[in-house]
């Protein structure tokens, strides 16, 4: 998948638990980590909110793209 979710770059920074982030976001521990192993098909804008608002940052911040030839030498 082109687009890589880093949201253990964001918890890193704020020095945030996933337990305390699962708690803030309000979502299951089970759908963060299909999240932060980049096994997510979609998110919903309500979710992406969440995390924007738990983690005091933008889309941007959680979500990037990189182009399918790229992803192979991560």
């Amino acid at each position: 998948m082109s687009i890589i979710v880093d949201i253990d770059v964001q918890l890193a920074r704020r020095k945030m638990s996933v337990g305390e982030f699962v708690t803030a976001v309000n979502i299951s521990a089970a759908n963060i980590s299909v999240l932060k192993n980049g096994r997510g098909k979609a998110i919903r804008f309500s979710t992406l909110d969440a995390i924007c608002k738990a983690l005091d940052c933008q889309p941007g911040d959680i979500l990037r793209y990189v182009p399918d030839e790229d992803v192979n030498r991560q």
